[in-house]
């Protein structure tokens, strides 16, 4: 980790609390702070916005170890937390988390996968569960992530917390063995059979009325042939009071 006085953020005590003065500090370019940690009580401070993004400019970004610089003295911290703007994305307020060199502290640290998981060559999705994980550490010692091999993981299989490597100087914490990385098994497509509409086979499959039999669907009758209409049978049929013969004489 870069040497902490590269990172340094001068800081003034501020004695007022609340809205008003906030709003007065942020009006001369400053904005409203607390250092937590080794003392008993928060120490309330005020601090210049850019400075702060500035010195957390690094790989390690919020792991940055800083030099909080106070009329009181110097005090080394960890950017612990903030708060900005929705609009402006401005940084309106920061909490700082002060450390001793010779005690480690919790953070979080990014994970980072390298390689090519076995399962992803054999088809599968590789899906990673976890992007950081809590690490154990000295304040300058703090790894800027937390590189997890995949190749490993063959198809349905999964990589837990407890397979990671820990850097060196520090020791990756967990309470239960969760799951960080994982190779799905691809869903298969489903391929629907095409069919026929239902109208089109029982109009294709019904001749039409008084075709033929065996003649194509939708054919003219044939010359000749009774139209099927009703009344037809009458037409053909004798005449009233006549015989076979053609009638009475």
């Amino acid at each position: 980790m870069a040497d902490a006085a590269q990172n340094l953020v001068a800081a003034q005590s501020r004695p007022g609390k609340g809205k008003g003065p906030a709003r007065r500090l942020r009006a001369q370019g400053l904005i409203p702070a607390v250092v937590y940690g080794l003392q008993a009580q928060p120490t309330p401070v005020a601090v210049d916005p850019g400075a702060v993004m500035k010195a957390i400019a690094t790989p390690h970004k919020r792991n940055t170890l800083i030099t909080l610089q106070l009329e009181s003295g110097a005090k080394r911290v960890l950017f612990k937390d903030y708060q900005v703007d929705p609009v402006s994305r401005r940084l309106l307020h920061a909490d700082f988390l002060e450390v001793a060199l010779d005690k480690p502290v919790l953070v979080k640290v990014p994970v980072v996968t390298t390689g090519r998981a076995e399962g992803v060559a054999a088809g599968g999705i590789l899906s990673v569960s976890t992007h950081e994980v809590t690490v154990e550490a000295l304040p300058d010692r703090i790894p800027v992530q937390i590189e997890v091999d995949v190749t490993p993981i063959k198809i349905g299989h999964s990589l837990h917390v407890s397979e990671l490597k820990s850097p060196e100087g520090s020791k990756i914490k967990y309470a239960t063995d969760y799951v960080v990385a994982y190779v799905a098994v691809p869903e298969k497509e489903e391929v629907v059979a095409p069919t026929a509409v239902a109208g089109a086979v029982e109009g294709a499959a019904a001749p039409a009325a008084g075709a033929a039999p065996g003649a194509a669907p939708g054919a003219a009758p044939a010359a000749g042939a009774p139209a099927g209409k009703p009344g037809d049978a009458k037409a053909a049929a004798p005449a009233k009071g006549g015989d076979a013969k053609g009638g009475k004489k």
